[in-house]
């Protein structure tokens, strides 16, 4: 009874907190605040996000959050929404850790490693979770190489990388793409020899049909084994998003050309990508996983936003022997979002507002949810793409942005959405259950 008590509580204010947000982040924009209340009450599934393990003082660091982490490629700008000076990431340091305000800047970030630092200690492996209580996340879904202690199970569900199951042949020529893929090429490689080991797989097969059976489909029922709901494709970091329809012959003899020495041209490896795309997302329907899709203009220097346009997915989207197959298109395609508007209308398409919402305003973000909502409410999902930043921006405080976002931006659109006559305040709550709960569950598989 006193920890119930105690939940209730804690959902109290966080409400409370909530509430008190628009005078401390984003200018005013029109909100009702009953609607307000309510989308603050629900209890969110995020569709995607890295958390991080807790990690003992002295104990290797956790290297499992993302596959294509971009520390090593060349430095690079931020939107200026994601900087440390921008007022949203104070106004997240003092809601999580309630740091006093002080005299200069230098002892404030020191009191906020401080008390940081001290309740990571103070919680342990249960950090994580107290991440979603502050938050209000009831289920994170996180993209990682392999899951770990603190990682609930109940409430971080495990979205696994696949990008190397694409790669098995030498990425020389394919890394000399641009100066932002020389070093993730690697990375991909070396994830590919860890899933082969997982296998006990000790040398690549010599047939394309022989690696699919042996390699790409146990890989991914063994992530479904470990409790994956989805698999993730990073590519659009390392090539533009164009699989096209697959030729399998050629696909077949680029394979094995190569599967003992030599690198194949451009022109070859895309063959097999795309044949080995298509292998991966059926094997994934098969298993009842879900496909995420990077898809947004950023980051890095070199990074390709004509090859990353949502549009360039239409191929595969249009294929109908992947129809079993649900595609979430991670990050809405941001700043395209029209051209994801016109891929929601794929029966098993949906798309996602993480990165989006710690980029850009509640009152942007609304725009784009009214635009959404208004044709296709039941393919919306929220997502926060938190992300570990360092004291300053770790993942916790990621989460809290995007998830403080996501709510006022979704009270903004539905107030606007009822203030015109167009839905009722019965259809603004079931909207707003589908885009923060709902809609995720249903592509996932989770409770409602």
């Amino acid at each position: 009874m006193d920890r119930l008590m105690s939940l209730r509580m804690s959902k109290r204010g966080f409400v409370a907190l909530l509430g008190l947000l628009p005078s401390v982040t984003i200018a005013q924009a029109a909100i009702d605040p009953a609607i307000q209340s309510y989308i603050n009450s629900i209890r969110v599934i995020d569709d995607h996000a890295h958390p991080m393990r807790p990690v003992a003082a002295g104990a290797p660091a956790d290297t499992d959050f993302d596959a294509l982490p971009l520390d090593g490629i060349p430095s690079f700008d931020l939107p200026s929404r994601l900087k440390g000076d921008d007022p949203i990431w104070r106004a997240a340091q003092q809601a999580l850790y309630h740091v006093p305000s002080a005299a200069t800047e230098a002892a404030y970030k020191a009191s906020l490693k401080a008390a940081a630092t001290k309740m990571m200690a103070e919680k342990g492996q249960g950090f994580p979770t107290w991440v979603l209580d502050q938050t209000g996340i009831d289920v994170m879904l996180a993209n990682r190489i392999a899951m770990g202690p603190g990682l609930s199970p109940t409430r971080f569900k495990w979205v696994a990388f696949v990008d190397p199951l694409m790669l098995p042949l030498d990425t020389r020529n394919e890394a000399t793409r641009t100066p932002d893929v020389k070093p993730l090429y690697p990375r991909e490689a070396k994830l590919l020899r860890r899933y082969l080991k997982d296998l006990d797989v000790r040398s690549l097969p010599t047939t394309l049909d022989e690696y699919v059976r042996t390699v790409v489909a146990p890989t991914i029922a063994r992530e479904k084994a470990g409790g994956a709901v989805g698999i993730k494709f990073e590519a659009a970091y390392l090539r533009p998003l164009d699989f096209d329809d697959p030729n399998p012959s050629e696909a077949a003899r680029v394979y094995a050309k190569y599967a003992k020495a030599g690198a194949p041209t451009r022109a070859e490896y895309k063959s097999l990508e795309d044949y080995l795309f298509r292998v991966i997302c059926r094997e994934a329907g098969k298993q009842k996983l879900a496909v995420q899709i990077h898809v947004l203009e950023t980051f890095g220097g070199f990074y390709s936003v004509h090859g990353s346009s949502p549009h360039n997915l239409e191929p595969a989207f249009n294929d109908s022997s992947l129809r079993a197959t649900n595609f979430v298109i991670v990050h809405g395609g941001w700043p395209l979002i029209n051209e994801t508007q016109g891929l929601l209308g794929k029966p098993n398409v949906y798309a996602d507002i993480s990165m989006m919402d710690d980029i850009q305003s509640p009152t942007v973000i609304a725009g784009v949810l009214r635009q959404w909502l208004g044709e296709w409410p039941d393919k919306v999902l929220f997502g926060s793409d938190a992300f570990d930043g360092g004291v300053e921006q770790g993942w916790e405080q990621v989460a809290w942005v995007g998830a403080t976002t996501a709510r006022r931006a979704l009270a903004i659109a539905l107030t606007g959405m009822m203030k015109d006559g167009e839905i009722s305040r019965d259809r603004a709550q079931a909207i707003a259950r589908m885009v923060m709960r709902e809609n995720a569950a249903k592509v996932y598989g989770l409770p409602k």
